[in-house]
């Protein structure tokens, strides 16, 4: 079963696209794999604190794109291959680079300071 115990919820993003991110992040650590159980939506929603229906959101977008299977009265599972998850990794690169990109622009940070704080930071941030 997959779990949520290193799951930490932020402000100002809604908790159903933190939960999709949660597994997107995990299958592209490798971490969440093909077949993997995920908690049953009333486990998560008890474990995380939230109403039933804002994890039922978040298994809907995953079910949305293919990544998991859900069956009623049956545990939801991973439906994972290569293809899936390299798509899941481009499309988190780029969504999570262009973020960052936007708010060094708004701080008014050159690509020039970018990148040197990027080979700062690089070997400091834990993975």
């Amino acid at each position: 079963m997959i779990s949520f115990e290193q799951f930490i919820m932020e402000d100002g993003i809604p908790i159903y696209m933190q939960i999709l991110l949660f597994v997107k992040r995990g299958i592209v650590a490798g971490k969440i794999r093909h077949d993997d159980e995920l908690p049953s939506r009333r486990m998560l929603s008890a474990l995380l604190g939230v109403n039933p229906n804002t994890v039922q959101k978040a298994y809907k977008l995953l079910e949305d794109e293919g990544l998991i299977r859900s069956q009623t009265g049956a545990a939801s599972t991973m439906c994972l291959d290569e293809n899936k998850i390299e798509f899941v990794r481009r499309d988190l690169l780029e969504s999570d680079t262009r973020n960052v990109i936007r708010a060094m622009r708004q701080m008014g940070i050159t690509q020039k300071q970018a990148l040197s704080l990027i080979e700062r930071y690089w070997n400091e941030v834990e993975s």
